[in-house]
């Protein structure tokens, strides 16, 4: 996966929580991401439910959360973590790209995933796009999970859980941003694209997952697709 490098904000610690019942995986995780300057390992969990409590005592910016854990799993976690009234950001981790368990935590409010195989570089970029309020999802691999979720109907759409009535609402520029989204393109490229500022894009995305009741840029992707405002490739 490509990540977008963003380099660490003068001043600014990300505090992190990692969730796996591996302890080499919490401990290597540990060791690499508190190299980092900007960012500060502040707790541990082994189980989901486990990590639920651990966010509602230490406040940490992301949770690295894996998807197959026992007691609870990353998926219901995330789900719960991502219905608080806190700030905290789901990056998940899987051992398989795309399998259908991230599909499912991204449906349930995950900000995005990371192979359990990435770099310390990758690691470390990925905690700072998700907590930046980024979807850590790169263009081809956007598409990719689209399809696929195009493919599971079993799983519930998440317009269940969006807003329904809101989608009418959105203005013809808020629509056309929420598709350049679902495209994969940043805030700097839609920018570009519409030949606008950036601070304008951000609040046109601001007034997108507001209007539709959305977490982040990743629900917004699904649910631009979901509507059938974009067609998987």
């Amino acid at each position: 996966m490509t990540i977008r490098v963003l380099e660490p904000r003068p001043g600014m610690t990300i505090r992190v929580l990692i969730a796996d019942d591996q302890m080499m995986v919490r401990e290597g995780f540990s060791v690499l991401l508190n190299a980092m300057p900007d960012i500060e390992v502040v707790g541990e969990a082994v189980n989901g439910r486990e990590a639920i409590a651990r966010v509602r005592e230490l406040s940490p910016d992301v949770v690295l959360m894996d998807i197959r854990m026992p007691e609870l799993n990353g998926i219901e976690a995330t789900r719960e973590i991502a219905a608080m009234d806190g700030s905290a950001k789901v990056l998940v981790l899987t051992t398989f790209d795309l399998d259908e368990y991230v599909y499912q935590a991204l449906r349930a409010g995950a900000s995005g995933f990371l192979l359990k195989d990435a770099s310390a570089r990758q690691l470390a970029d990925g905690v700072r796009v998700v907590a930046q309020g980024e979807a850590l999802l790169a263009p081809s691999v956007t598409r990719r999970l689209i399809t696929e979720f195009s493919k599971l109907s079993e799983i519930p759409k998440l317009r269940a859980v969006a807003n329904p009535g809101a989608f009418g609402e959105l203005t013809e520029r808020e629509t056309e941003v929420l598709v350049l989204i679902a495209q994969g393109l940043s805030n700097a490229e839609i920018a570009e694209r519409l030949v606008v500022a950036e601070s304008t894009i951000k609040t046109h995305v601001s007034r997108v997952l507001v209007k539709l009741g959305l977490r982040d840029r990743t629900q917004a992707a699904v649910f631009a697709y979901e509507a059938r405002l974009v067609r998987p490739a």
